[in-house]
């Protein structure tokens, strides 16, 4: 008897916790807390300041450093056209939100990568998708890395419209 009844206790705090903790992929709200570059951005994370790559979205580098090297050896621009248009992205995104905006973070699959950054799609308090609007103003590629590709079709467009339209760094 006393066994049964601890096994329906067991079953029962499963359920509980099961019905209280949030999906992987909940939306939470967060407070921005600097703007790092045009794909990575810092926020409040249960209390504590933490870096967020956006999923989906690859922005040139805003300053001189190994990415930014590798990016200009692969590509027909030089370093200093990289960072420059790494700037631009940076503004762009510091035209959308600022240190103490509400944003809410979204994660995919994976919530961290191999650097201890959150891996979240960001929206604005108007409701809008950050990576999105990033992609959609000609400041970002689409880069899809699986496991996280929940919205990959969703940015492609935006990425196919501002190359169509010469918007953002597709203008140069």
């Amino acid at each position: 008897m006393k066994k049964y009844l601890l096994h329906v206790l067991i079953i029962s705090l499963v359920f509980i916790l099961t019905l209280l903790s949030p999906p992987l992929n909940a939306q939470q709200k967060t407070t921005v807390t600097r703007i790092i570059d045009g794909d990575i951005i810092q926020a409040l994370y249960g209390g504590v300041e933490k870096r967020i790559r956006l999923i989906g979205i690859d922005a040139p580098e805003s300053r001189i450093d190994r990415k930014a090297l590798k990016d200009a050896n692969m590509s027909e621009h030089d370093i200093e056209t990289i960072v420059e248009m790494g700037a631009k992205a940076k503004a762009f995104v510091n035209g959308l939100i600022k240190r103490g905006d509400f944003i809410t973070i979204e994660f995919d699959t994976q919530e961290m990568d191999r650097y201890g950054r959150l891996l979240c799609y960001v929206y604005l308090s108007n409701g809008k998708m950050l990576n999105e609007e990033i992609v959609k103003a000609g400041y970002a590629n689409v880069k899809s890395i699986p496991p996280n590709v929940k919205y990959k079709d969703r940015l492609m467009e935006a990425y196919q419209e501002a190359e169509e339209d010469k918007r953002g760094l597709w203008d140069e």
